[in-house]
């Protein structure tokens, strides 16, 4: 997965029985067929492909101390949620229903690419997110103003 750009914005409908197709340019690109799913910041859910998830959970692991309420509370909603998932042959993947109630995940859905992980979003909360953090990003982006291409 190293030389692969997994991007776009993807829309997709949650089913009935809380499954939802993984996008296909996405899938093309995973080597396996399963993905970690845990809860995100800001009212989304985390999708990592196997390996991905093992880098940044050897990593918080290594810098969090049980004996630190902090830490404590990363490894409780960042790593103690987390679910495998497999993409079924049809190329569904199912949410877990207690991470759909934390992500308020309902039936219209988007999903981000975001090079090595991806984003799974309610479409109404991932618009009230987009409207409440433009301030913020204008901001963000100003402070990346010695990129040049």
């Amino acid at each position: 997965m190293e030389n692969t750009l997994l991007t776009g914005e993807y829309r997709n409908t949650l089913d009935e029985k809380g499954r939802i197709m993984f996008p296909v340019r996405l899938r093309t690109e995973l080597t396996g067929t399963s993905l970690i799913l845990t809860r995100g910041i800001d009212r989304c859910l985390w999708l990592f492909p196997p390996d991905q998830w093992k880098i940044l959970s050897d990593k918080v692991m290594e810098s969090a101390s049980l004996f630190q309420s902090q830490s404590r509370s990363v490894l409780r909603r960042l790593v103690a949620p987390a679910q495998e998932v497999e993409i079924d042959k049809t190329g569904r993947i199912s949410i877990p229903q207690s991470l759909r109630e934390f992500a308020g995940i309902e039936k219209n859905c988007v999903f981000l690419g975001i090079n090595k992980y991806f984003e799974l979003w309610d479409s109404q909360e991932y618009e009230n997110y987009l409207g409440e953090s433009e301030a913020d990003f204008r901001e963000a982006t100003e402070g990346l103003g010695n990129i040049c291409l």
